[in-house]
């Protein structure tokens, strides 16, 4: 019996200890030390929650930038990676597919082809975005002044570039492209 009492003690401690302190210290951490990331890293957008920096979001709208493709279409219960060989069928299949979507060109920047591990990545290189101008000034119907002025957006938003790939966040882009330009 001394037994059994002395281990309901020990799985009391470790439960109060693993189950209660231990979260709570983390939580508290995260929040006073890193905000914006314990809370989501979320951009807002006239006060209200327009999405998170570290997911992509799926906008089928001609007037924003699209995200990378997603093999789990931007859910993230399904995130992750479609896990086709690069001499799969149905990969290049899609591939195809998303070429003939980018107006068959035969230069289109592989973050616009491919999806990303996760599926959710948020960022593209600046050349899949820059090959996404054309359409998004037509469908806002941007002067030739305008375009210059979002050319030198992508640029302002652009991250890395010395040690690390360059890259824009498109849920950004697409919040300045609103500010910038009236929705």
């Amino acid at each position: 019996m001394k037994t059994f009492l002395q281990s309901l003690r020990l799985l009391a401690a470790l439960t109060v200890l693993t189950g209660l302190l231990y979260p709570l210290a983390v939580w508290a951490c995260g929040r006073a030390f890193f905000p914006h990331a314990a809370e989501g890293s979320l951009l807002l957008r006239d006060g209200r929650p327009a999405g998170s920096a570290l997911l992509a979001q799926k906008n089928a709208d001609a007037r924003y930038f699209q995200p990378r493709p997603s093999a789990g279409d931007h859910a993230t219960v399904a995130s992750g990676a479609g896990n086709q060989a690069w001499t799969s069928a149905k990969l290049r299949a899609a591939i195809e597919e998303r070429r003939r979507a980018h107006s068959g060109s035969a230069e289109v920047p592989a973050d616009l082809l491919t999806a990303s591990g996760s599926g959710l990545d948020p960022h593209l290189s600046p050349e899949a975005v820059r090959a996404q101008i054309a359409r998004v000034a037509e469908s806002r119907q941007l002067s030739a002044a305008q375009r210059v002025e979002l050319d030198s957006l992508i640029t302002r938003l652009t991250e890395g570039g010395a040690l690390s790939p360059a890259r824009i966040n498109v849920l950004q882009l697409n919040l300045a492209l609103d500010a910038t330009f009236s929705r």
